[in-house]
């Protein structure tokens, strides 16, 4: 499939434009089927979305909302993305939705993927809307390039809804949606921003080396189009 890419002259354009798609698509799932499931990337390019998207006035009382990856920390640390949230989203008119954690206390990653499944399975799927973020290393959730456990991770036929991945190159082990489960969702989005990850973006539709760079098995996927936020 073909990733549409939009961009925008400025970080509140992108927002302004981008909030107003997914509240319709969280509107139009309620009005269907009287839930809507939000899935939502952690780090710093979505705070200002977030913080945008607490404030429409809509049913969030019927939105469920959770991660498409976690690192396997407590949501006190500063690095959990359950605490991001929780900070920058579930706030003001958002702080009626529901948020369901990836993270299971005292039992490591690698012995959670079944836990962790399970519940993404029964819970969040299907999934409404799902927000993906971008590294410069070209990852995406937590399907790190160059990892043991990616092929894994993008393998099409691993039913698992969840893998668990410790990166070389970045803190704390990690609990990701994989590829599978992703391309299930609904309405699938893309956020960047900056030079420098337009060219990571550009070079990723180049790829075909998937371990190499996981967000080209996103991008390049043959059953859901990829809808690109971006501005510089």
């Amino acid at each position: 499939m073909k990733a549409n890419f939009h961009t925008f002259k400025s970080k509140e354009d992108l927002v302004e434009s981008f909030s107003n798609t997914i509240i319709e698509k969280l509107e139009h799932a309620i009005k269907t089927k009287e839930k809507a499931v939000l899935l939502v990337s952690g780090g710093n390019t979505p705070k200002v979305l977030f913080e945008k998207l607490r404030t429409y006035d809509i049913d969030w009382e019927k939105i469920v909302i959770s991660l498409v990856d976690e690192r396997w920390i407590n949501e006190k640390h500063e690095d959990s993305n359950a605490k991001l949230v929780k900070e920058h989203l579930l706030k003001d008119k958002a702080s009626k939705a529901t948020f369901i954690p990836l993270y299971q206390e005292d039992i490591e990653a690698f012995d959670s993927v079944d836990i962790c499944s399970e519940l993404v399975k029964k819970e969040l799927f299907p999934c409404d809307v799902l927000i993906l973020g971008m590294g410069d290393d070209s990852h995406t959730a937590s399907l790190f390039p160059e990892n043991e456990k990616l092929e894994e991770g993008i393998n099409l036929k691993n039913e698992s809804y969840c893998v668990s991945m410790t990166p070389l190159t970045a803190k704390h082990a990690r609990m990701s949606l994989t590829l599978s489960a992703i391309l299930k969702a609904d309405n699938i989005y893309l956020h960047i921003q900056g030079i420098g990850k337009k060219e990571v973006y550009i070079k990723a539709l180049k790829e075909d080396n998937f371990l190499l760079s996981p967000i080209s098995a996103i991008l390049k996927n043959e059953k859901k189009q990829i809808e690109v936020y971006y501005n510089e």
